[in-house]
């Protein structure tokens, strides 16, 4: 069998890579991950969980198999208090060796992933915070993945901090910040961050989690702007929740009323799924997954709404007609007329709940690096209000 193409092999020749969805989020709700810490002790608590779910998004086309490795620093898991059963080395190398299973089964390649940590919020040191990651990808280099992933940063310099580490493996590294247009906590904008992150060695730059697929495709064009005028070259990735948050402010989603126990109502069709595939492969974006929220059912949409650029469909579309063409088999008529796409694309899904309003009002209850962050809000905050910001932030840490 011929070696398997790597993942800038395969960009550099225009491929389209499909990436995966939301682990944490996927195993919260299936009663294997537990939310608040969001930690991914299941990897090696639950190992058949994690495999199945693995399974699914490769039959619905995924072609990376991200190791279920966020949050797996062994400063998160011990501000987690999950370190007692397992450690940061266990749960990483058995997340390895699942993906690496799975990803064997098909044309799959195996993501390393590291993320934000409590080191930086807690504002230690960059020699600390740095010595965290290196911790980690040791076990990636050790497991042999095919290439790195730095995700889910909401501070650019934190994510250099990675990507400079990660570089030292000699693997391709990705680089993902969970930002929306405004930029990172430290404002910092979109395109300053694509740079930054370019600079520090990133091979493949982009959005991840905190907002909506138009949000996030949204920010990855103004990253791809910033690079593309320093003159800097890269490819793009875009793996958005699975939700629609147009009433998100620079926080995303977690600082919806509904988050994380009442996002159902906000999920994204699999018809907007594929509007999302579309509009992120005209952008320029040639690495599109998702992050929480998305299920295998959603990578399968967007599977087959790039099926042209890819040439093949998915394994899973076995089971489901494109543009439920799988309905002129129903029992009713009105069903069966259901069976086209104009049909599904002009649709306007009610949410079936009269009561509910149709935005909310996110909580903007601050940031969460340090008190010297806070502290810039005070032109504006009073002193009683800065202190339970201060709180909240410290407890977050």
């Amino acid at each position: 069998m011929a070696p398997k193409k790597g993942i800038l092999e395969r960009l550099d020749a225009g491929e389209v890579v499909i990436g995966d969805g939301g682990f944490v989020f996927a195993l919260e709700k299936r009663g294997y991950v537990k939310a608040g810490p969001w930690t991914p002790e299941a990897a090696a608590e639950h190992p058949e969980a994690v495999r199945q779910l693995h399974r699914e998004f490769l039959r619905a086309g995924s072609n990376v198999m991200q190791t279920f490795t966020f949050y797996a620093s062994d400063d998160k898991l011990e501000n987690r208090g999950n370190i007692q059963r397992f450690t940061g080395e266990q749960i990483n190398e058995a997340a390895c060796d699942l993906a690496r299973g799975v990803a064997d089964e098909g044309n799959a390649l195996v993501a390393g992933g590291v993320s934000q940590t409590p080191s930086y919020l807690s504002c230690k040191s960059e020699e600390d915070v740095k010595a965290i990651f290196k911790k980690q990808i040791d076990v990636f280099i050790k497991k042999n993945v095919d290439f790195l992933i730095a995700e889910y940063f909401e501070h650019v310099e934190e994510a250099e901090w990675a990507v400079q580490v990660l570089k030292t493996s000699g693997k391709p590294v990705a680089a993902t910040l969970c930002i929306g247009p405004e930029g990172d906590l430290n404002g910092v904008s979109p395109g300053e961050c694509g740079v930054k992150l370019v600079k520090a060695g990133a091979n493949i730059v982009g959005i991840n989690c905190h907002f909506d697929p138009q949000t996030c495709v949204k920010t990855v064009k103004l990253m791809k702007e910033g690079v593309e005028k320093a003159g800097l070259k890269a490819h793009y990735m875009s793996q958005p929740l699975g939700y629609h948050t147009p009433d998100c402010n620079r926080q995303g989603f977690i600082d919806l009323p509904e988050f994380p126990f009442a996002l159902e109502p906000r999920i994204l069709t699999r018809w907007e799924m594929q509007k999302y595939a579309r509009e992120a492969y005209n952008a320029g974006i040639r690495y599109i997954g998702g992050c929480c929220g998305f299920e295998p059912y959603h990578i399968r949409a967007v599977s087959e709404e790039l099926e042209l650029e890819r040439g093949f469909l998915p394994a899973g579309s076995e089971k489901h007609g494109k543009w439920g063409t799988g309905l002129e088999l129903h029992t009713k008529p009105w069903v069966r007329a259901r069976a086209r796409r104009d049909y599904w694309e002009k649709l306007q899904p009610a949410s079936g709940r009269p009561f509910c309003p149709s935005m909310s009002k996110p909580d903007n209850w601050g940031v969460t690096k340090g008190h010297a962050d806070l502290m810039q809000q005070k032109e504006a905050t009073s002193k009683e209000q800065l202190k339970v910001l201060f709180d909240k932030a410290t407890q977050n840490a």
